[in-house]
């Protein structure tokens, strides 16, 4: 789905809530007035109250809004529709009601009725519903060109002789003057409603502009969010010129601080060195004039490993090494330029859609280089925090929990082999009842072996090399990337994944893909304060 297409459905969705809201508050003001008319007439005996004409538009104007709301809940009705809607059924509930002030008796006074319904329909109008201030006039002024002739009309055919014994003063004046001076006066209280109600639209409309513009970083516009992270928050957004679908992180507001931002900032810029064609891309950086970090990277169309796993279950071992050899030639490039990623986790690995990469079979792009650590080969401070992790508890090395300030390639190396287990056997290497008991295992307890959790035969040595990546010590390890890459091609007997199997595989998941919320099952990274905790 493309970014356009996106921002639209959003607005649609949000301009559906608010015709709905719009319309459940109109009836419930005119049917409230409704039902306490019926409950009247029955209490005082003056059942002839149903046989005026005004008592059944009086229900049409109630029903009418109730029809909008339903059409509006139940419906999927594209944003031009939704707008006929709410204006066709505003104004025909309101053309109801100046209908029914036409037959109440004048004694009743109908032009003060009839005037205090519209200005409560016209009201929450243009607090609930979207939009320009000029719509709101023009749809007042149309009202009000129905209304004060109306008015004017049904005050002409006053008898006067029959109230002069009341208010001589007014009624010995023809009953077109009369007409014409409540007219006046309905027409200098819909003005005061059509200004309250123009300017409050206009402020509402407004302000929503003024929050969209704010999602304004550079050149991109947030339209969605994706998701949370430790260091961030991460949306869909689209470039104001360029045509790419583009992710936008920002840091977190909560996090802001000088270390904080330096950090944020220093990952990114060690990331965008990083140009290998399994790794994010990044497009650009920079600071909001309010001083919010943010960078943009490619919006990839596929699913991350942990959806494809809690959809598709356990894996082919020929697609597990598919994806892993990937993984590995991405890590090659970042260690191979003093980098290591330190959250290898299903969630951060993504599967493409087979056209994305033009037919090409499953291409995986690792993300979120966010909790990224540059090696230190000639001293200095690092900005990475002492006696603090960060990462995801299920697929921590050893090292990251005893020692963060001590990491090297191996360790991810060691998230690389969990996440092979993971997709696998559909569990985690361990699981334990809390972050701590995870850790504790990752530290003193022996995976079981991949087989025992595998309904399916899985290749000794394929499974053999993926039990060294677990090993605890980091000399039991393969030695780099690059060396797991040549362990796993050795792995002949696994077999091969190939385009026709990566098109079926997809041909029948998709859609239960796309049903299925990222936030599902999804480890979260944290960040772990080691003089807090004893494992």
């Amino acid at each position: 789905m493309s970014t356009a297409t996106t921002s639209t459905e959003e607005e649609r969705a949000f301009l559906k809530r608010r015709v709905e809201l719009a319309a459940l508050v109109s009836m419930s003001l005119i049917g409230t007035f409704f039902a306490f008319r019926t409950v009247s007439a029955f209490v005082m005996g003056a059942t002839s109250e149903f046989e005026n004409p005004s008592y059944p538009l009086h229900g049409v104007a109630s029903f009418n809004f109730l029809v909008v709301w339903a059409i509006a809940r139940f419906t999927d009705l594209p944003i031009w529709g939704l707008r006929q809607l709410e204006t066709t059924g505003y104004l025909a509930g309101s053309f109801a009601l100046v209908a029914m002030g036409f037959f109440i008796p004048l004694f009743g006074r109908p032009d003060m009725i009839v005037l205090l319904a519209l200005t409560y329909a016209l009201t929450a109008r243009s607090i609930f519903i979207p939009s320009s201030g000029r719509r709101t006039f023009a749809i007042s002024v149309i009202l009000g060109a129905v209304m004060l002739p109306l008015t004017y009309l049904q005050f002409t055919r006053i008898d006067t002789t029959k109230w002069m014994a009341l208010a001589p003063n007014v009624f010995l004046q023809p009953a077109e003057s009369i007409a014409f001076f409540t007219m006046v006066t309905q027409a200098v209280w819909w003005t005061l409603t059509t200004i309250i109600a123009t300017a409050t639209s206009w402020v509402i409309y407004g302000l929503r502009r003024r929050v969209r513009d704010a999602l304004q970083l550079g050149q991109y516009r947030l339209e969605a969010k994706l998701g949370e992270g430790g260091m961030g928050e991460v949306y869909r957004a689209h470039h104001a010129f360029l045509r790419r679908p583009t992710a936008v992180k920002l840091l977190r507001p909560d996090r802001a601080g000088a270390a904080a931002v330096k950090r944020f900032e220093n990952e990114v810029q060690l990331t965008a060195k990083l140009a290998h064609p399994n790794t994010v891309t990044i497009f650009d950086y920079g600071h909001t004039a309010d001083g919010v970090f943010y960078y943009a990277m490619e919006l990839l169309d596929g699913a991350d490993i942990d959806r494809i796993v809690h959809v598709g279950g356990p894996q082919p071992q020929a697609r597990v090494r598919h994806f892993l050899l990937q993984i590995c030639s991405a890590l090659v490039e970042a260690h191979g330029v003093g980098l290591i990623h330190r959250d290898i986790k299903p969630g951060n690995i993504m599967v493409s859609l087979p056209h994305r990469f033009g037919g090409a079979t499953d291409h995986v792009t690792l993300l979120d280089f966010g909790l990224v650590k540059e090696i230190q080969t000639h001293g200095g401070v690092s900005l990475t925090q002492t006696n603090v992790i960060s990462g995801t508890p299920q697929y921590m090395s050893p090292e990251t929990i005893l020692s963060p300030e001590d990491v090297d390639g191996r360790s991810d190396l060691y998230a690389v082999g969990a996440v092979a287990y993971f997709l696998l056997t559909g569990r985690p290497v361990f699981e334990g009842e809390s972050v701590v008991q995870v850790c504790s295992d990752h530290l003193h307890k022996a995976p079981d072996p991949i087989s025992e959790h595998r309904s399916e035969p899985i290749s000794s040595n394929f499974e053999a090399v993926l039990m060294q990546c677990l090993a605890k010590k980091r000399d039991d390890r393969p030695t780099s990337a690059f060396a797991l890459s040549e362990a796993l091609l050795a792995c002949d007997d696994v077999g091969e994944w190939t385009p026709a199997d990566a098109k079926a595989w997809w041909d029948a998941h998709e859609a239960q893909l796309e049903a299925h919320t990222a936030s599902s099952g999804t480890p979260i990274s944290m960040t772990i304060d080691l003089a807090r905790s004893r494992i």
